[in-house]
């Protein structure tokens, strides 16, 4: 079995919550380095301010899974593609869909794997809800994707600047499950956005959908909003013409079907993501699939924006 060195650029909390204790207890991967513009330090491993430095003092460094902030996320996989290393994206993976596809196409051209990671579709719910809607024909789509952004994202103004993604930063592993599930493609074709009057990315939104694997009429919406407090949604309701419903909930770690329990595990979604980079280094095959990130895009392309009162932490 072939164990990869691998260094986390970005010490966030995403990292810290999740992926440096996922590597910690991989025995496919050996933490290497770190790289914090901020200076923050893991006792026993070397830190770098720059990606730059950690290139420059490990040149044998297999691969790095970088945590920033999308903004800065395309420059540093160019950086890492260009010496040598394997790739593995935090989502949104880029700010722009033609960085997305640049990337893409530059880990080819330098024999580098890129892996864009979609934590939420790593949940065997989520399998599961997928084996049964296929060939399905569906009546009925409702996303609900509500929670607290001052628990999930606290002090993170780069959620509210350009590029920052907004209430898409979650609501977007809510449209990989679908893209995931659904037994056709599926489209946005209207939306409201709703942006406090201080910030430049959306604190709710509303999506409408069409899809050739719904029936004539479908109702297939989405309900984003980071300002709900108390328990938090995240629930994809799917009713097909068969008269089944299914229900994921908590994410996509629990599915039901017709009122019954079908699934539900622990989460284990950075653990799975892990598990296939590794399947991905052993092959040197990339896997970047699009499909949700064309969804936000097209929400803001089509979206119309409405104004609401300013965010303060």
């Amino acid at each position: 079995m072939a164990q990869y060195s691998i260094a986390v650029i970005g010490l966030g909390k995403i990292s810290q919550d999740q992926h440096l204790p996922v590597i910690g207890k991989d025995p496919r991967f050996r933490l290497a380095a770190v790289v914090s513009q901020r200076g923050i330090a893991l006792e026993g491993v070397p830190t770098f301010r720059t990606a730059a430095e950690l290139f420059a003092a490990m040149p044998d460094l297999d691969a790095v899974a970088i945590c920033t902030p999308p903004s800065a996320r395309y420059a540093i996989a160019r950086e890492a593609l260009a010496a040598g290393k394997h790739v593995l994206l935090e989502k949104p993976p880029t700010p722009t869909i033609s960085e997305f596809d640049d990337l893409e196409g530059e880990a080819a051209r330098q024999g580098c794997v890129i892996f864009a990671t979609w934590h939420s579709q790593y949940n065997s719910a989520v399998e599961e809800a997928r084996r049964r809607l296929a060939r399905q024909v569906v009546r009925s789509l409702t996303i609900t994707w509500k929670e607290d952004v001052r628990r999930w994202h606290p002090g993170q103004d780069w959620i509210w600047k350009a590029g920052g993604f907004g209430v898409f930063d979650p609501g977007i592993n809510a449209l990989s499950i679908v893209t995931r599930i659904m037994p056709g493609p599926i489209a946005v074709i209207g939306a409201e956005l709703v942006f406090p009057e201080n910030c430049e990315t959306p604190i709710a939104a509303s999506l409408a959908f069409s899809s050739p694997a719904a029936s004539p009429g479908a109702s297939l919406t989405a309900e984003f909003d980071w300002r709900q407090t108390g328990d938090q949604t995240w629930t994809i309701l799917v009713e097909t013409e068969a008269n089944m419903r299914l229900v994921l909930e908590l994410g996509g770690s629990r599915l039901s079907i017709d009122g019954a329990l079908v699934t539900q595990e622990p989460l284990t979604e950075y653990e799975q993501i892990y598990e296939r980079f590794a399947k991905l280094l052993d092959r040197r095959e990339s896997a970047m699939e699009k499909e949700p990130f064309l969804l936000v895009a097209d929400a803001f392309m089509v979206g119309r924006r409405k104004t609401t009162d300013a965010f303060h932490w």
